[in-house]
């Protein structure tokens, strides 16, 4: 395949493999505007989501072997990291613990295959929803967007977004087999 025939994430990762400048450079100029969306939905300080855009780059720069095409998209990936980063730079910045490994050692086994078990439960309870529904459910709930915001930007209004929130979550404890 030659340069010119490789989409931007291919060229991302091939050059940031390659532990070249220009690979950073390149995922800065693609990647910052996703970024800067999945950071600032949880960080309100401009400062701290510019901090936080410049930490995710650094891991995506240290983690990226262990990026695979065949389990996602890149940009899946980097909106997991980022999500992740901006999730621990909040908690660290409000005295909550940071989310990282060295904290899952307190989890017992049983913990951790519970919950598991609940989070495929919960997957598979949001696959029942219409994709609009499942829009509306990560952007508030898996990337922690204002009600105002989802409003905007999906031309509703504050109350109707909040009303179909309402009834997401009502279809879903009725799939979870909750109290209806």
């Amino acid at each position: 395949m030659s340069d010119s025939n490789k989409n931007d994430s291919d060229k991302v990762i091939e050059l940031i493999k390659s532990r070249t400048d220009e690979g950073m450079k390149l995922l800065h100029d693609k990647y910052s505007g996703l970024m800067h969306y999945v950071v600032s939905g949880i960080l309100e300080n401009r400062n701290d989501v510019e901090e936080c855009i410049s930490d995710i780059c650094m891991k995506v720069w240290n983690s990226i072997e262990s990026y695979s095409a065949q389990k996602s998209k890149f940009s899946t990936w980097l909106t997991v990291i980022a999500r992740n980063t901006a999730l621990n730079y909040h908690r660290k910045n409000t005295g909550y613990e940071e989310l990282n490994e060295e904290n899952a050692v307190h989890s017992s086994p049983e913990d951790d295959v519970l919950r598991r078990e609940q989070a495929e439960e919960l997957k598979r309870a949001i696959s029942f929803l219409s994709s609009d529904e499942q829009h509306i459910f990560y952007r508030k709930y898996y990337y922690l967007q204002q009600t105002s915001q989802i409003a905007a930007e999906l031309g509703m209004t504050n109350r109707s977004v909040e009303g179909k929130l309402y009834r997401i979550r009502k279809k879903l404890q009725t799939k979870l087999g909750g109290i209806q």
